[in-house]
């Protein structure tokens, strides 16, 4: 596997379905970018108001680059300000006329201290559609705690669910529970948008918690219990529900995984190993029989699967139309011939890095596809562009930025963040 990424440039100009859609963006870390990173690959102009020292994303460097913030914050503009100034409430609400969107990620009770509450916001602007992430919701006994997301991944149940059962829960290893919020985010949005158009104009709340989507996620535990008594045991990457499913050790150390869910693929997957036999075996002939026995399972194709290399063994069960894969590391990833050609990772130009490889605009639409029109925006980078539109004008800019009520970097590049690479609110 050797091949290059291919290199992309920016695509400024482009336009999406959402073009014309702006999104005012108060948000920090991952939820809250993660909605409007998706909502700006499409097309909407989505203005990320960040505080002095810039949204915590750009203080997560790895060996000095912003690796996250250029990901999350490509296609936005900065507008940095200090919100404990008096004029950056009315500045705010002058720019909420023209945004259809408004995302929000603070403890709640926050926005209302800032002079921001919803009915406020509604009142400048009847038709938007506000966006409240937090990690526990707007109400309930939890409401006032901090929102990170490990403390959502834990409560949620998905850690108890996570690891082997000899060992302790596991957390996730990436941003889980801010994602699949900001995913989930994006279609209330989009449904919310859709009311405004074909229901009278009038713009709500959506009250979008990290815990919410991911227990959601998480299926039928509660019912399943409430049926069997017993709380669902940590299986590693065997499954309680299809046999067999894991993953396997090859010969030259790599390791492959398996999915044989269905009962076609099961008697696909014993032929291809030479054990037809298996099929009519009263031991593994239905697939609750086989869950029962995923450790005798696990023996008999480990071994096959390790007397042979990754490449010969994904080789063969392919041909055999057989659902087994590869494990990658990131490093195999980058190499991979249908990442390369999907452009599932593309090379873009980066004054850090010199191309730095970034993911596309998923999902992929045919008729209007979006684009990654813009890197991610320095600090304060669309200050003085935003603010004309409500009739500041230079001087009066110069005056605001000699307060210290508006902030910006002073060269391109520059940062105005510190601190060693952290944990994510959905870490």
């Amino acid at each position: 596997m050797t091949e290059a990424l291919k290199k992309r440039d920016y695509a400024a100009g482009a336009t999406g379905p959402l073009t014309g859609l702006r999104v005012m963006d108060l948000s920090r870390l991952v939820a809250g970018n993660t909605l409007t990173q998706m909502l700006g690959d499409y097309g909407a102009e989505v203005i990320k108001v960040e505080p002095p020292e810039g949204d915590t994303l750009r203080a997560w460097r790895v060996e000095g680059v912003e690796t996250n913030w250029k990901i999350f914050a490509r296609n936005k503009k900065s507008l940095a300000v200090d919100f404990r100034k008096a004029p950056v409430r009315d500045m705010l609400l002058k720019l909420l006329p023209s945004c259809a969107v408004f995302v929000e990620s603070f403890r709640p009770g926050t926005l209302e201290k800032m002079g921001l509450a919803p009915d406020t916001l509604l009142a400048a602007n009847p038709r938007l559609v506000i966006v409240r992430v937090s990690g526990w919701g707007q109400t309930g006994p939890y409401s006032h705690r901090p929102g990170f997301g490990t403390l959502v991944e834990g409560m949620s149940g998905f850690a108890s669910m996570n690891g082997f059962e000899d060992r302790e829960p596991v957390l996730p290893p990436m941003y889980l529970a801010d994602t699949i919020a900001g995913l989930s985010g994006v279609g209330a949005v989009m449904m919310a948008l859709r009311a405004v158009e074909v229901n009278g104009g009038a713009g709500q709340v959506i009250d979008l918690p990290l815990l919410d989507p991911l227990f959601n996620a998480l299926g039928p535990q509660a019912a399943n219990y409430r049926l069997t008594g017993t709380i669902k045991p940590r299986t590693g990457s065997r499954s309680t529900n299809a046999a067999p499913r894991n993953v396997y050790r090859t010969r030259d150390g790599g390791w492959v995984c398996l999915s044989a869910s269905t009962q076609g693929m099961t008697e696909r997957l014993f032929r291809a190993i030479d054990r037809a036999d298996l099929i009519d075996d009263p031991r593994y002939r239905t697939n609750a029989d086989r869950v029962q026995r995923s450790e005798e399972l696990d023996a008999i194709i480990g071994a096959f699967v390790g007397a042979r290399t990754l490449e010969e063994t994904v080789a063969y069960f392919d041909a055999a139309a057989v659902t087994i894969g590869p494990v990658y590391d990131v490093n195999q990833i980058l190499h991979d011939p249908h990442v390369v050609e999907r452009e599932i990772l593309a090379d873009y130009p980066d004054a850090d890095m010199g191309q730095f490889p970034m993911h596309p605009v998923i999902p992929r639409l045919s008729g209007t596809p979006g684009s990654i029109r813009s890197p991610a925006p320095r600090l304060g980078e669309h200050n003085r562009t935003l603010l004309a539109e409500i009739g500041v004008s230079d001087a009066d800019y110069a005056a605001l930025k000699a307060r210290g009520v508006v902030i910006e970097a002073d060269l391109p590049g520059a940062r105005h963040s510190s601190g060693a690479p952290a944990r994510s609110a959905g870490s």
